[in-house]
């Protein structure tokens, strides 16, 4: 039986301040059971974090996460926010690397591994995202970013690390514009990502997520490939009815006969 769980994971980016954000727990807490495999991951503004692990408390399948942090614990560090501050009211998780924070904000690989090793070292989940841009796509440097922007992470961490990390393959050309991946695309990437994985002697069973688009119309159809164990997603999770129909939908396409979920063992 596997050991890696089928994550939904929410990105809200700049939306939902926390009234907001706790009526859509409400309603979503509604429309949703809890389903043993399955992990239902959200990602708020900072200022949301508290109000949405509060309403979210009731259900253990449920995780809040921050979308961003600063790799220091504190400092004169303006506008920025630290790991033990989201710790304190509610964050068990982190994205890092994302690709909004790589293409609008200037983060560079270095920062992310230094995120993401200052995650892991305060017991917080990094959810670290890794993708190419349209660029770098049509050029045919796919691999070659890819495998760049996941060597300085596995530089950064002990093998023992990856155990408790997940990655996100999320092509830069497909969020937001409507466009996404094709199933076997996605695919291919997912199989490189676990190949360079264990190529330096990490882990397999990192679960790896897709993010791109990602929504009611195409979850299916992404999550019927078995190199996928999950989906990052942002405008189709801003809506509870719109983000319980895409959990429902992707569970469906990944449920096995006996009630687990079927992901491949590496």
């Amino acid at each position: 039986m596997t050991t890696r769980p089928l994550i939904f994971a929410a990105n809200w980016k700049m939306n939902h301040g926390p009234a907001e954000a706790r009526a859509f727990a409400e309603k979503f807490l509604s429309l949703t059971a809890s389903v043993e495999g399955r992990r239902l991951w959200f990602f708020p503004p900072a200022i949301s974090l508290a109000a949405l692990s509060q309403a979210l408390q009731s259900r253990s399948d449920t995780l809040v996460g921050a979308q961003n942090i600063h790799w220091e614990p504190k400092g004169a560090f303006t506008g920025e926010i630290s790991i033990p501050m989201v710790t304190e009211v509610g964050a068990r998780a982190v994205l890092a690397g994302h690709s909004e924070r790589r293409q609008l904000f200037g983060e560079t690989d270095e920062q992310v591994a230094r995120k993401t090793r200052n995650a892991l070292a305060a017991g917080v989940t990094p959810l670290v995202c890794v993708g190419e841009t349209l660029t770098e796509r049509e050029s045919g440097r796919t691999e070659q970013v890819i495998v760049r922007q996941m060597g300085t992470v596995i530089q950064a961490l002990a093998a023992a690390d990856w155990g408790r990390v997940v990655l996100a393959y999320e092509p830069v050309w497909a969020i937001g514009t409507g466009k996404n991946a094709t199933p076997d695309d996605a695919a291919q990437i997912h199989e490189l990502i676990r190949m360079e994985l264990t190529r330096h002697g990490v882990s397999a069973r990192v679960p790896i997520l897709y993010g791109g688009s990602v929504n009611g119309g195409n979850v299916a159809s992404l999550l019927s490939r078995p190199q996928l164990d999950g989906v990052l997603v942002g405008g189709a999770s801003l809506e509870p009815d719109k983000w319980a129909e895409v959990i429902d939908k992707g569970s469906r396409a990944k449920v096995r006969p006996s009630g687990g979920y079927d992901l491949v063992e590496g």
